[in-house]
């Protein structure tokens, strides 16, 4: 696997993957995002989303993963006042919806910049919901949202299908921010998979494919629970190949958490890139045996 493809999980922080992920008592032994390096190229933060990384903790986190894995990467996603509206499940996200606070910006590149200076930020991901439209004046909230996070390499993730235009990617490669090319349920005007390359970071993100729950459960573990098979990876596989041969640095990211089946399907993607078996935390490999066939226990 070339090293400029990066693989990794949405997050690292989540209750149900103690015991199968992690090892019983982990935490009272080393932080998880350390001990997810020692698997991973890198993670997705996305406690970014939910509130701003304290400047000490970011800077904890460099320092932890660089005990483990010199060359791993951070990739965020921006805090959730920039891009969801105050009511995202039940109210419509646009331009007129969206208002965030002069302090977001402030606190949102104090944590970042943690991150940054240290050389482990990858990408920054703004991230908007299957609501958020092309229309003249989505367009015009996201040049501006754009230009207030310019200093970081950015990635857009849009989950209408109305923003798979020509038009949007020239912007995009006119602007140097990346499509964020996703696989999701392809349910009514959802983006369907796409293979976009616009600027210097590539960036891939798997969500699932579970139609059942994708829109009818407030459970973000319901719509996140599903596992792929080697056979649904091995298109991505070779799209993540071909990003790679474009972008000089391509993140894949795996958010089908629901009891580290991201992590599963991380590790076999990585294994399908690099040829070869992967290392592989020993608890999920029991939790998951199928496994085997791409990663050993270590």
């Amino acid at each position: 696997m070339p090293p400029q493809i990066l693989v990794g999980t949405a997050g690292f922080s989540y209750k149900d993957w103690e015991g199968i992920v992690y090892p019983a008592g982990l935490k009272k032994k080393q932080h998880p995002v350390q001990f997810l390096a020692q698997y991973f190229d890198c993670c997705e933060i996305n406690t970014s989303f939910y509130g701003h990384i304290r400047p000490k903790t970011g800077k904890e986190w460099c320092d932890l993963v660089a005990e483990v894995n010199p060359a791993f990467q951070f990739t965020a996603k921006l805090f959730r006042n920039f891009t969801h509206a105050p009511g995202a499940v039940l109210q419509s996200t646009s331009a007129a919806t969206l208002n965030p606070l002069e302090e977001d910006e402030l606190h949102a590149k104090e944590g970042l910049n943690s991150i940054a200076q240290e050389s482990r930020l990858g990408a920054l991901l703004i991230q908007f919901p299957i609501s958020f439209k092309n229309t003249d004046e989505n367009r015009a909230y996201l040049e501006k949202l754009i230009k207030k996070f310019r200093e970081y390499p950015l990635a857009v993730e849009v989950r209408h299908a109305t923003w798979d235009q020509p038009e949007i990617l020239a912007q995009f490669a006119a602007e140097k921010v990346a499509f964020c090319n996703i696989d999701q349920p392809r349910l009514g005007r959802s983006v369907s998979a796409t293979e976009y390359s616009t600027a210097p970071v590539a960036y891939v993100r798997l969500h699932g494919r579970n139609y059942k729950e994708w829109f009818q459960s407030d459970n973000r573990n319901d719509r996140y629970n599903y596992l792929y098979t080697p056979l649904q990876l091995q298109p991505w596989k070779e799209k993540i190949e071909r990003l790679g041969e474009k972008a000089e640095k391509t993140f894949a990211i795996t958010n089908n958490h629901y009891k580290g089946k991201a992590a599963v399907n991380a590790l076999e993607l990585k294994g399908m890139l690099k040829g070869k078996k992967v290392k592989a935390p020993t608890t999920l490999v029991e939790h998951y045996p199928e496994l085997r066939d791409f990663a050993e226990e270590g």
